[in-house]
């Protein structure tokens, strides 16, 4: 890596940025439309999950757009590998959103209780902080100590999805399903728990941009 002082001095190229923004937009836009399909009637709930699957198509275009852009520049704004990883672990995050409505549409979920509904929730919060945090990646120095505070209250969040899925599992072994309803229930709310990891992932990732940059 540069020294610092160098990064500073030299022209950078590329946006990215800008990719990072529009992508954490599409996650707010997937987690809405992710919680519109567990809220629609059911003649509602494709034209919903299309929607889903339309944004996650719109966030894998600007995840490929920034990973040409980077093997292109020849300047960059922060490490190669941080750019990189930061733009997988967004992406990562969308296709899990993706994930979730695809198999709830799969599995044939009509009823989508509390706890599921409390878990989208939960992913919709830690999508907006993370849309507040990435544009102060723009002036690091000034902006780090609300970044990290930005990134602590995602970390809190993925703590409380991890104790929304305990009582979750607990309240569907207690009062169990068939077998088939209760696989693909335990399934979505696993998956649900998994986006606020990612969302988490993408919180350290820029949680190290402020480490390294300031």
């Amino acid at each position: 890596m540069l020294p610092k002082l160098i990064r500073a001095l030299l022209p950078r190229e590329e946006p990215f940025v800008r990719h990072f923004i529009d992508h954490a937009n599409c996650l707010i836009a997937a987690a809405r439309a992710l919680t519109a399909m567990m809220e629609a009637d059911e003649a509602e709930r494709p034209a919903r999950f299309r929607e889903v699957c339309v944004i996650e198509g719109q966030a894998d275009a600007i995840a490929k757009e920034t990973m040409v852009r980077l093997h292109r520049a020849f300047m960059t704004p922060f490490d190669r590998s941080c750019i990189h990883g930061l733009i997988t672990a967004q992406d990562d995050a969308v296709d899990l959103v993706e994930d979730v409505a695809q198999r709830a549409m799969l599995y044939r979920i009509t009823n989508y209780c509390p706890l599921m509904r409390e878990m989208a929730a939960l992913i919709e919060t830690s999508a907006a902080l993370l849309a507040e945090a990435i544009p102060l990646l723009t002036d690091i120095s000034r902006n780090a100590e609300r970044i990290n505070g930005l990134c602590q209250r995602i970390g809190r969040i993925e703590s409380d999805a991890d104790a929304t899925l305990r009582r979750a599992l607990n309240d569907l072994f207690e009062n169990p399903p068939d077998a088939i309803t209760l696989l693909a229930r335990k399934e979505i709310f696993e998956l649900l728990e998994t986006v606020t990891d990612r969302c988490d992932d993408v919180a350290d990732l820029i949680d190290g941009l402020v480490l390294d940059n300031v």
